[in-house]
């Protein structure tokens, strides 16, 4: 019988956490600087990384939103899947979750390749929040992971240049503007999965672009890259050039053998193939290998310490097995973004698949040539660069069925711009509700009034949206969008001028009241922004029609940033008239157990706060690197916190 590659549906059914509403106000507020490194370790990098380090940093996730509208609850959910397979590979897809590659199955030996996480569970790791772990995923944007971790990704069939099909995804990248595509394609008997992607740079301007492909294995492996140095990146923040395998007295290349979290970027020598492996003690495990633009490898652990060890477990479920992860990326590491020159792409092509090799144990120069002459054997360099070749005519190809739908951003600037994309159509059919007021701007060049009160609607930020916002009527709702988008552009002073401007006007003040406030507290004025925070929060109150999700949000996402900002100065009292107003439902989430337990501590109640931690609490997201658990920890109580509150990533 002749197996042939095939794409087919099927529903994944697995524990999950629902993701619930996106945060509905806009994220004012600069990034975490989680990945931002010590001055002091500037001087000493290479030129290319020192200017690719500065080179258009990002500043906010605008005009992407916050999502943090998950809990830790899993109920068994059906998450629907594409599956491509021959006969020896089966690849799971899932295109509503960032086109993630979940499980990779080499059939012949029925081995799962990659960590596959047996629940869904977001945590507070991409960019604009919500992300989970396990399988493979496409980093598109800027340092972290991608907004789309947790978005729908549009989906179809599309020929391939064997004669069979590809499963193609794309999306429109929303923080640069960019188109790309991940096209998988397993020809058939081949055990590698072949993956084409492109990203495209319609605009007349250069755009930074950033891509990693992050693949999660078993930790009990060594992972071998052909390099004999790397720089490690720990959220010490420090970036510094160390030796491969054996740093500060340890093989940092098993990564069990790490007490903290860290980051290895491998400084594979000019003219080397680009590759990286995972593999157990008998040498079987996977292997990446790329065409050389994407030039960078990385291995990520989580240490062995109790703060990764509790990372490892709040991702998943007791009992599951630890993973690290094995990178690919465009430049050395993932602190530095590249040039996409105008109206010009970059593609490349990536390979995945099974790799016995003899046992990884011992010198590291030998262990690496055996793996890579292993590799050559099952994969040459030659049939990558074919295989390559073979795709570039192919990424072009228009769609033969479409199997999945993503957003309509993408839609609404091919509309506006009229820009022709081969091969990734966004058609208008995708167009939503939350793209409506846009189109309507587009149309008339005045921005609609909703027709009854709620939250506002997503701002869009880019230049030519700002041009549009700037000649419309200046109604309420079409100021308040124009001062996200100028404060986005970083002129602070015009974005405060139009939201005042708008408030004087406004039915629902609110929303206005509390960009004033961020404003406030970013230029230093926190008695002035605790005063807008609480005027903002009694006028929701006012204003909330109901206990529905839309209100829920905004109320816990307004409430949480009133009770900090009040406490901030001192303002205890005002703190709890607020916090006597949140919904139940509300205050029994994690992040408001934590919150109350600041509280009671501010109010002088230290046995009550204490309390708070004895009962249990999950702050379900908590943020990547976050300490503040810790830090009311040892107020509270002193010493280290407990174990089921211990997330700290770095030594003390």
């Amino acid at each position: 019988m002749v197996i042939v590659t095939t794409i087919r549906r099927e529903v994944l059914t697995l524990p999950a956490a629902p993701l619930g509403p996106d945060n509905p106000l806009p994220a004012l507020r600069p990034l975490d600087d989680a990945h931002r490194i010590e001055d002091r370790d500037r001087a000493g990098l290479p030129h290319d990384m020192a200017r690719q380090l500065g080179y258009a940093p990002l500043r906010s996730v605008l005009p992407a939103r916050i999502r943090d509208g998950y809990g830790r609850t899993r109920r068994p959910t059906g998450i629907d899947a594409l599956v491509l397979e021959n006969d020896r590979l089966r690849a799971t897809v899932l295109p509503g979750l960032g086109g993630r590659i979940a499980a990779l199955v080499h059939k012949p030996a029925d081995r799962e390749l990659l960590y596959r996480n047996p629940v869904f569970q977001p945590a507070d790791f991409a960019l604009n929040g919500a992300w989970f772990s396990g399988g493979i995923e496409w980093n598109i944007g800027a340092t972290g992971h991608t907004t789309l971790s947790c978005a729908p990704l549009h989906a179809a069939r599309v020929p391939a240049p064997d004669g069979g099909v590809m499963l193609r995804l794309w999306e429109w990248e929303r923080l640069r503007d960019l188109p790309f595509q991940v096209d998988l394609w397993l020809p058939d008997g081949s055990d590698f999965l072949h993956v084409g992607v492109r990203v495209r740079n319609p605009h007349e301007r250069p755009v930074p672009a950033y891509w990693w492909s992050n693949t999660a294995v078993p930790e009990e492996r060594r992972v071998l890259a052909p390099a004999e140095q790397a720089w490690h990146f720990g959220y010490e923040r420090r970036l510094r050039r160390v030796p491969v395998p054996v740093h500060d007295g340890a093989d940092r290349t098993y990564p069990l053998n790490s007490p903290y979290a860290a980051d290895y970027f491998y400084e594979v020598p000019a003219g080397r193939r680009r590759w990286i492996a995972a593999l157990d003690e008998d040498g079987t495990g996977l292997v990446q290998t790329s065409t050389d633009v994407l030039s960078g490898r990385k291995l990520f652990v989580w240490g062995t310490g109790p703060g990764g060890r509790r990372w490892q477990q709040w991702l998943t479920e007791p009992g599951t097995g630890g993973y690290c992860e094995i990178q690919a990326g465009l430049a050395r590491t993932q602190l530095e973004h590249v040039r996409l020159e105008a109206e010009s792409e970059v593609a490349w092509l990536e390979s995945y698949g099974p790799l016995d090799a003899p046992p990884p144990a011992g010198d590291w120069d030998s262990a690496v040539r055996r793996t890579e002459e292993r590799l050559e054997a099952v994969l040459p360099r030659a049939d990558v660069e074919a295989a390559h070749a073979a795709w570039r005519p192919y990424a072009d190809a228009e769609p033969d069925e479409v199997l999945a739908t993503g957003s309509g951003w993408g839609a609404l600037e091919v509309l506006r711009a009229g820009w022709k994309l081969p091969g990734t159509p966004f058609p208008g059919s995708t167009i939503t509700a939350a793209q409506h007021p846009w189109r309507e701007l587009l149309r008339t060049g005045s921005f609609p009034e909703p027709r009854r009160a709620g939250p506002p609607g997503e701002s869009l930020v880019a230049p030519h949206w700002r041009d549009l916002l700037e000649t419309a009527p200046a109604t309420p709702l079409a100021e308040y969008h124009l001062g996200v988008a100028q404060w986005h552009a970083g002129d602070r002073a015009q974005a405060v001028r139009s939201w005042e401007r708008a408030l004087e006007l406004a039915p629902s003040p609110w929303p206005l009241l509390r960009c004033l406030a961020v404003a406030d507290q970013e230029s230093g004025h926190h008695e002035r922004a605790a005063d807008r925070y609480a005027d903002a929060f009694d006028d929701l109150c006012h204003e909330r029609r109901d206990q529905g999700e839309q209100w829920t949000a905004a109320t816990a996402a307004l409430g949480r940033e009133t009770i900090e900002a009040l406490l901030r100065t001192g303002r205890t009292a005002a703190a709890r008239a607020v916090w006597d107003r949140l919904f139940p439902a509300i205050r029994a989430q994690g992040r408001f157990r934590l919150l109350e337990a600041e509280l009671l501590l501010a109010e002088g109640d230290r046995d009550r706060a204490r309390a708070v931690f004895e009962d249990g609490f999950e702050v379900a997201d908590l943020r990547e690197g976050d300490e503040r658990i810790g830090r009311l920890w040892e107020r509270v109580a002193g010493g280290p916190p407990p174990p089921r509150y211990d997330f700290r990533m770095r030594p003390a």
